[in-house]
């Protein structure tokens, strides 16, 4: 269903993700925040087989699902079972605009990653501006949650997804909660005409 909405390319964006870790280096100690069924972590792996990669999410049913061989734990996003400063990156696809509290996510995102650790955000946007805002919110308003009852059976959560969309951050106001918590260098990259973004920066 994510990938039949996404029109195939959510795998392309989490290669995306992984690709950007380059410069984090070989071996590196990365976590995956909210990482489901694993699929962020495994894209990580992908790209650097050495990499120590840990998935942590409060849903036991997602990680059930998962690939047995990651590494994965139950865990809470606002208060991460990690002591400071033990990784090297930090990533999470479509996650911060669940947490019930954002600044209280990144600034546990942001505890645990060493100096000058990356931490990177996947994540829909409020949308495009211009013309293709009104398009964007009639697909989905509308065509996500029939596409939800139609395919997936579950129109609720394909209602959901929508509704926090519509209502998170713009991306440049989530670039600006990230260097409140302490990173420098933020970034922001646009994916899919503006409806997705890559937000990225280094702790200080």
């Amino acid at each position: 269903m994510n990938t039949l909405m996404t029109f195939g390319q959510d795998a392309a964006w989490r290669r995306i993700v992984a690709d950007t870790l380059e410069p984090v280096g070989p071996g590196a100690s990365v976590l995956d925040v909210g990482t489901g069924t694993g699929r962020l972590a495994q894209a990580v792996l992908d790209r650097d087989s050495s990499a120590h990669v840990v998935g942590v999410d409060f849903t036991y049913g997602m990680l059930h699902e998962a690939p047995q061989h990651l590494h994965l734990a139950a865990a809470d996003a606002l208060r991460l079972p990690f002591s400071d400063q033990q990784f090297d990156a930090v990533v999470s696809g479509f996650v911060v605009r669940n947490l019930a509290d954002v600044r209280t996510g990144l600034a546990e995102q942001v505890r645990v990653l060493t100096p000058g650790g990356l931490l990177l955000i996947l994540e829909t946007t409020p949308g495009p501006g211009g013309i293709l805002r009104p398009f964007y919110r009639l697909y989905f308003r509308y065509v996500v949650p029939m596409l939800g009852r139609l395919i997936a059976g579950d129109p609720s959560a394909y209602t959901y997804l929508p509704e926090s969309t519509l209502a998170f951050l713009e991306p440049s106001r989530l670039a600006e909660l990230m260097r409140d918590s302490g990173l420098r260098g933020v970034q922001t990259r646009p994916l899919m005409l503006g409806c997705v973004a890559i937000t990225l920066g280094r702790k200080a």
